[in-house]
C-alpha cells in the first residue's frame, strides 16, 4: 500500500501487487496451457479412438475456456489497477467457471493423460492463490472507500 501526498490531502493506493504479478504470470501460463491441451486433445483424437461427439465437446468448452478466461483476466487487472470493486467480484465470479472447466479437464474429459493432471492443477493453484488476494483486495478496497 502506497500513500502518495496531494497538497492537504492524501490518497491512498491499495491495488494488490502479488494479485498484479499473479495476473501476469497467470496470462503466459493459461497461453501455454491452451496450446498444451489444444495438442494433446489432437494427439489424442489421432491416437486413441476419441468419438467424434466426445471430441467436438472438449474442443468446445476448450474454447469457451479462453474466451472466459480472457474476460476473467480483463475484469481482474482493470479492477485492481482502478481499485474497482465491481470488476474484480465479476472476476472471482468468473473464477468459479474457470474453475469447473478446468476439473472438467482434469477429471471429466474423455481420456486424461498425466500431463492433462499436472497442467490443469497448476492452472488450481493459481486460480486458489488469485481467488484468496481477490478476496484480500475487495476487502481493501472497501475499507478505504470508508476511511
Amino acid at each position: 500500500m502506497a500513500v502518495i501526498k496531494r497538497g492537504h490531502s492524501t490518497d491512498v493506493i491499495s491495488s494488490s501487487v502479488p494479485l498484479q504479478i499473479l495476473f501476469y504470470l497467470n496470462m503466459f501460463y493459461y497461453i501455454f496451457y491452451f496450446l498444451a491441451t489444444l495438442l494433446m486433445i489432437i494427439y489424442k483424437s489421432t491416437v486413441f479412438s476419441y468419438p467424434d461427439s466426445n471430441l467436438a465437446v472438449d474442443l468446445a468448452l476448450l474454447f469457451i475456456m479462453v474466451l472466459l478466461e480472457v474476460i476473467r483476466l480483463y475484469m481482474g487487472v482493470s479492477g485492481n489497477l482502478t481499485e474497482d470493486k465491481t470488476a474484480l467480484a465479476a472476476s472471482l465470479i468468473l473464477s468459479f467457471g474457470s474453475i469447473i472447466l478446468s476439473v472438467y479437464f482434469l477429471v471429466w474429459q474423455t481420456y486424461v493423460l498425466w500431463a492433462d493432471e499436472i497442467i490443469s492443477i497448476i492452472l488450481l493453484v493459481f486460480y486458489s492463490l488469485e481467488d484468496l488476494l481477490k478476496f484480500a483486495a475487495i476487502a481493501s478496497f472497501a475499507s478505504n472507500a470508508f476511511a
